[in-house]
């Protein structure tokens, strides 16, 4: 099993970083890619959020874990 970042966005400095990280997750999870990850991964795909210093906001990234074979289909569909 390997855990990957299959997607990264950023907010900027907000009061609550996460409401407006709602949309861009959404449409990842509805994107072809994210489709694919909730559907198949071996676990629930994770967020993780992050202050950004240098952009003075947030980094969110999207965490996926997936078998050896999972790994070679998503490198070659969507990387």
């Amino acid at each position: 099993m390997k855990t990957i970042v299959a997607h990264r966005f950023t907010v900027g400095d907000v009061e609550d970083p996460d409401i407006y990280a709602a949309e861009p997750l959404w449409e990842w999870q509805n994107s072809e890619a994210g489709k694919w990850a909730m559907e198949n991964c071996s676990e629930t795909p994770s967020w993780h959020r992050d202050i950004d210093a240098a952009r003075f906001g947030y980094s969110y990234q999207v965490r996926i874990t997936l078998t050896p074979k999972q790994l070679v289909y998503w490198k070659l569909k969507y990387e």
